[in-house]
């Protein structure tokens, strides 16, 4: 397997983190496992400190991991 980026990382890491996460009621399932990934996405690539101006772009930034968080609290309860 190739070398992932830090960000790539840190997905796959969440992933694989809910999947074999104890804790879940059911660990293996894929809504729980794509909403981890979600999660992860949304705070690599628009990560929660960085929304500090208030720009154009960063409208747009949060309203991207405002969208990507809402489906994964979508999955998380189906």
């Amino acid at each position: 397997m190739t070398d992932l980026s830090p960000a790539a990382q840190a997905v796959r890491d969440a992933a694989f983190s809910a999947y074999w996460s104890t804790e879940q009621e059911a660990p293996n399932d894929a809504h729980v496992i794509a909403a981890a990934a979600l999660r992860a996405a949304a705070d690599q690539v628009v990560p929660s400190n960085a929304l500090y101006a208030r720009s154009c772009c960063e409208f747009v930034g949060e309203q991207c991991r405002t969208q990507l968080l809402a489906i994964a609290d979508e999955l998380e309860v189906a």
